[in-house]
C-alpha cells in the first residue's frame, strides 16, 4: 500500500511561515502589554521556583 506523501518544494510559497496581521505586530510593539506579559511570566516563574524549594 503506497501512501501518499506531501513534499514541500523549497523556496515555494508554503516554506516561508505566514505574514503577522496588523493587529499581532500591533501587540508585539505595544511597550504596556509586553510590560504586562513579563511580569506575569515571571509571576510564574516564581510560583515554580517557589514551589520547588519546600
Amino acid at each position: 500500500m503506497k501512501k501518499n506523501i506531501k513534499r514541500t518544494i523549497a523556496y515555494s510559497e508554503e516554506s516561508y511561515p505566514p505574514m503577522p496581521t496588523r493587529s499581532s505586530l500591533f501587540w508585539r510593539r505595544f511597550i504596556p502589554w509586553q510590560a504586562w506579559r513579563w511580569i506575569v511570566l515571571n509571576i510564574k516563574i516564581l510560583k515554580i521556583v517557589v514551589g520547588g524549594h519546600s
